[in-house]
């Protein structure tokens, strides 16, 4: 960079003395150089383009797919059901609707 800086600098007052040509070639330098990119990426850039209608419709279809799984009623009782543990043979199972604090000998909840 520091080049750059060194060559503009010691070639500055040919550029101020002849603006129009600096103008020109850099147009010229610049048109050409995005030019030949563009020639040199089409293919690239068409390729990229069309993965992304690919993957836009894949997207699609899998959103057609898509439905809600049918949700069935569990197996399990919940209303009134109560854990045993082994280690404590004497807890009874209670019903649920039974309050905490109607439930003697019962801390665990």
């Amino acid at each position: 960079m520091q080049d750059l800086i060194t060559f503009l600098e010691a070639n500055s007052a040919l550029v101020l003395a002849n603006p129009a040509v600096f103008a020109t070639f850099a147009v010229l330098f610049g048109g050409g150089g995005f030019l030949v990119g563009r020639y040199l990426l089409t293919e690239r850039i068409a390729n990229l383009e069309s993965r992304i209608a690919r993957g836009d419709e894949e997207i699609a279809d899998l959103m057609g797919e898509q439905k809600a799984p049918k949700r069935e009623l569990s197996m399990v009782p919940l209303i009134g059901a109560t854990a045993v543990y082994p280690s404590e043979p004497e807890r009874l199972p209670m019903p649920a609707a039974q309050l905490p604090a109607q439930r003697k000998g019962n801390q665990r909840v």
